[in-house]
């Protein structure tokens, strides 16, 4: 056995290592260790610190770990502790002590502190160390599921997780230029953004889809007796409670088959959002707050369950490198092995850093691999190192040179040297298949980047060309005849759309649904339109259109002039069947009028869909307030917002929703509906 001295550096050593990647993990930059790796070294310096009696100040074991999200820093008027872990159902049931607890998701994101006064927001701040975090509060109304106004006065603290699900990440880094390892990464490194380049970073905020999810009521002007109580009520005053189920006898077989229950929904992802445990509850609030504090761990408050990560050991087999707008990434495939039921052949080594910390090498190389969090397939390990790690010299898409770049973080990956890269399009085939483009099913961008690194697509015409390929998609891992018939036939069904979806499909620098529509009214046909636009004299020849004006006007000029985008459009059109949409109408109760709409609506899908009904009336809409505004429409009536602030001082009325809808479109009224995520093309326009 080492001696005491040697033990205590040892327990040094992985201290900094576990305090490395936490500052890592907890601030958005580049991942140093797995979670599996993480929990691993964690335990080994609980069982040094058990053994010697000796806890050093700066262990994980001793302090909450910390974001660093850069801002007014703020002490937080409840600490903010962690719950201490386990692994074991056993563990739980003596935790439990025979008295009813609730299961939830341990949601992996960032924990904010969220305080109402009055009913109104008043203050986010980030966890920080438990006991002073960031103030964010600029960055709310980026946030989703923060709502501005709650259905309650007095004092009100709440925590919650925010978090962006697996869907929105993998559009995010299709359409962006940035490298995240994984949703939590990305969410914590969003609430890093600061206004730039004229993009506000509310903006990006809301582009990026981070959601709040409380957790835990930490204070309120009235007592509940019950936890599930208190989650109930949350969402009576409108916030979106954390998902949960109550276990009223916790014996051992009643908690596994809860946890059992949870878990078969992580590994068939049912659940939308990454989480990296399960959180254990008391239902009596009052027992819950008579536990001592040890270390940062309140007793009683609650306990975090983390899953046993299956290994298996398997062989690499070779590194393919797939392409996805801004990276080239290294994937290893290796000898089929069993894990958590399912038969597992490969998984992302995300980017040139990754590997060289694993010391990946080259056929052969032995490996040991997990499914994190019971989804995620991971190398973890190389347990023996054969052959040498190669970096391609060339895009495996194009064929073009490969240069290897460093992020600001250390982070090291590979870009393809072509702007014109079919895998740096990415963006562009998802905006055409969207739905308010083409409207084409089953083609997500995790799909389509799939069939780019295939080469069958290279333009977005080549998605109309993909039913040549119906076969080989068919043998694709994770596809089948069913999904590949189901691919065939969405694109089949997308060969006839109204002239509007196609300008919008087609990325166009500000031409969103809107300005589309405007354009088509003044030609007989989509054809027509784009030769009158490539014949123009002048860029300036849309501009007395109403709406548009001269910067929309010759961004479509411009962009039709270029005889690659003229190329285009001519395949397309020989591949598509395009109606022209409805001429505008004349009268209706909007006639004559003009509208602004500002944020969240909760009647349609989004403002575009509000903006269609208003033009159907008769009336127009403007992306901003001015003196010919008849009506600004804006469900948080007596907000301080800029755009409310100025029509009070035009003097043009600030109407909600519902009082448009009563007013103008009674008969019509949609549904009701839950308030959806606001849409990122807000104003009909798309600017690459």
């Amino acid at each position: 056995m080492l001696a005491m001295d040697d033990r205590i550096e040892q327990m040094r050593e992985m201290v900094a290592r576990l305090n490395a990647a936490a500052d890592a993990y907890y601030n958005g930059r580049g991942e140093l260790m797995t979670d599996f790796e993480w929990d691993a070294l964690f335990d080994q310096v609980k069982e040094l610190e058990s053994e010697t009696g000796v806890v050093l100040p700066d262990s994980p074991t001793n302090r909450v770990s910390a974001d660093d999200v850069a801002g007014q820093k703020e002490a937080h008027e409840f600490a903010a502790l962690s719950l201490a872990k386990t692994k074991k159902v056993a563990d739980i049931a003596k935790w439990a002590e025979d008295r009813p607890i609730w299961i939830s998701w341990k949601l992996d994101g960032l924990t904010l502190v969220v305080t109402y006064d009055n009913g109104r927001l008043s203050k986010v701040v980030t966890r920080g160390d438990g006991h002073v975090g960031t103030n964010i509060t600029h960055l709310a109304p980026g946030i989703r599921g923060l709502p501005q106004r709650v259905k309650e006065t007095g004092h009100l603290v709440v925590r919650g997780e925010a978090v962006i699900s697996y869907a929105d990440f993998e559009a995010f880094l299709a359409e962006s230029q940035e490298d995240y390892a994984n949703p939590r990464n990305l969410a914590s490194g969003s609430l890093t953004l600061k206004d730039s380049d004229g993009v506000k970073a509310v903006d990006e905020l809301l582009r990026r889809k981070l959601r709040w999810i409380p957790f835990s009521l930490v204070h309120a002007e009235r007592e509940f007796a019950s936890w599930g109580a208190q989650m109930d009520w949350l969402e009576e005053i409108g916030l979106e409670a954390v998902e949960r189920e109550r276990v009223d006898t916790p014996s051992e077989t009643n908690i596994q088959a809860t946890i059992d229950r949870w878990t078969d929904r992580v590994t068939s992802k049912a659940n939308p959002y990454p989480v990296d445990g399960l959180v254990v509850t008391y239902d009596d609030v009052a027992y819950a707050k008579t536990g001592s504090v040890t270390g940062h761990h309140a007793t009683r408050a609650g306990l975090a369950f983390k899953w046993q990560d299956e290994t298996a050991a398997t062989t690499l087999e070779r590194i393919e490198w797939s392409c996805a707008v801004a990276s080239i990434s290294p994937v290893a495939v290796f000898e089929p092995v069993a894990l958590e039921g399912t038969t597992v052949k490969r998984a992302s080594l995300c980017n040139i850093s990754e590997c060289e910390r694993l010391g990946i090498g080259g056929p052969g190389t032995e490996l040991s691999v997990i499914k994190a969090n019971k989804i995620i397939p991971k190398v973890v390990a190389v347990t023996r190192k054969a052959g040498k790690f190669e970096i391609p010299s060339s895009c495996p898409v194009c064929g073009a040179p490969t240069e290897v770049r460093e992020a600001e973080s250390g982070t090291r990956t590979l870009r393809c040297t072509n702007d014109r890269c079919a895998a740096r399009e990415l963006r562009k085939f998802m905006r055409f298949v969207s739905k308010d483009g083409m409207d084409i099913d089953g083609l997500a961008g995790e799909t389509l980047a799939k069939f780019v690194n295939k080469g069958w697509i290279k333009t977005v015409a080549d998605i109309y060309r993909l039913g040549e390929h119906r076969a080989d998609i068919a043998m694709m891992e994770g596809f089948g005849d069913k999904s590949a018939a189901n691919i065939a036939d969405s694109i089949e069904a997308a060969r006839s759309r109204e002239a509007t979806r196609f300008l919008v499909a087609l990325a166009i620098p500000l031409c969103g649904i809107d300005v589309a529509k405007r354009l088509l009214r003044t030609v007989s046909s989509a054809q027509e339109l784009f030769d009158k636009a490539a014949n123009a004299p002048s860029d300036d020849i849309f501009a007395e259109i109403d709406g548009l004006g001269a910067v929309r006007s010759a961004a479509f000029v411009q962009w039709c002039k270029v005889p690659a985008n003229q190329a285009l459009v001519a395949d397309l059109l020989s591949l598509v069947t395009l109606s022209m949409p409805a001429a505008a109408p004349v009268g209706g109760s909007c006639a004559g009028l003009t509208f602004v709409i500002t944020g969240d609506v909760h009647h349609f899908a989004n403002r575009n869909e509000l903006k269609a009904l208003i033009e159907s009336l008769g009336g127009k809409t403007a992306g901003s307030v001015s003196k010919s505004t008849s009506y600004l429409i804006n469900n948080d009536v007596t907000s301080t917002s800029g755009k409310n602030k100025k029509a009070k001082e035009l003097g043009i009325p600030v109407i909600s929703e519902d009082d448009f809808l009563a007013r103008f479109a009674a008969a019509g009224k949609p549904p009701a509906a839950p308030a959806p995520s606001p849409s990122t093309l807000t104003q009909g326009e798309f600017d690459l």
